[in-house]
């Protein structure tokens, strides 16, 4: 009357679990295969960088390299002036005549006016000049003759003179820098004072005044491309450019 009823067959335990192994087998696959891109796009992000840093301090290098090869150009019209590195040298047309000393003479303010205008133009207007300038260092220097706080204010005040002479009231006088010019020199140009740390052969060799040129670095240069918050006033400007400022120095 009743059919034989046949037991129900049970799952074999090994049929239960293989979809489960090869799921997670899979999934496994999956992330190792997601790292590997993830690995990859940060090994070419890191390339990337490498590469436009190497660029841009190439870029930076050439810039610079032809700027000074520009400024050796411009020295060797004037005899005695040389480019070492990133400094001008006067050599003997800029040494002062005496001990103690610190102002310069007629041909000496000549040969000022004669060749800042040409270094400052470079500085204003080649690539550079405009990206990489940071600053212009005038350093003076003493002999060893004398007391070292004598010849450390003494450094300074040749430095001082020479940044006189670039201020100085143009007036009438066609040979004074420009406005320009002197904007520049007195937003850049900076007064140093080397004592007798550097000195030459002879006494009156040490008596001199360089020009050292400095250069941003690439960090120097994002930073000061960084959006900042705008002077309260050029009051520091208008005072170094004020066509009554005389140079503070006395003659001695």
């Amino acid at each position: 009357m009743f059919g034989v009823q046949t037991p129900a067959r049970r799952r074999s335990r090994d049929d239960g679990e293989k979809p489960f192994w090869i799921s997670f087998s899979d999934l496994m696959t999956a992330l190792m295969v997601l790292f590997l891109v993830a690995l990859s796009v940060a090994l070419l992000a890191v390339t990337k960088q490498v590469s436009e840093a190497e660029r841009e301090e190439k870029q930076r290098t050439e810039q610079i390299s032809a700027l000074m090869r520009e400024i050796r150009r411009m020295a060797s019209q004037f005899d005695g002036v040389s480019v070492i590195g990133t400094t001008i040298d006067f050599g003997p047309r800029g040494r002062f005549e005496r001990e103690g000393q610190n102002t310069l003479s007629e041909p000496q303010r000549a040969l000022l006016r004669q060749f800042s205008p040409l270094l400052i133009e470079q500085l204003r207007t080649t690539e550079a000049g405009k990206n990489w300038f940071k600053r212009a260092t005038v350093e003076g220097y003493a002999s060893r003759s004398g007391k070292y706080l004598f010849n450390l204010n003494l450094s300074l005040e040749r430095s001082e003179r020479v940044l006189c002479e670039l201020l100085r009231d143009p007036g009438h006088d066609e040979a004074a820098l420009s406005f320009a010019d002197r904007t520049l020199v007195a937003t850049r140009f900076f007064v140093g004072g080397a004592s007798f740390n550097s000195l030459r052969a002879t006494a009156d060799d040490s008596r001199r005044i360089e020009i050292k040129l400095e250069f941003k670095s690439r960090q120097e240069r994002k930073d000061d491309a960084a959006p900042t918050e705008p002077a309260a006033d050029d009051g520091a400007l208008q005072q170094a450019l004020d066509p009554k400022e005389r140079c503070p120095l006395t003659d001695r």
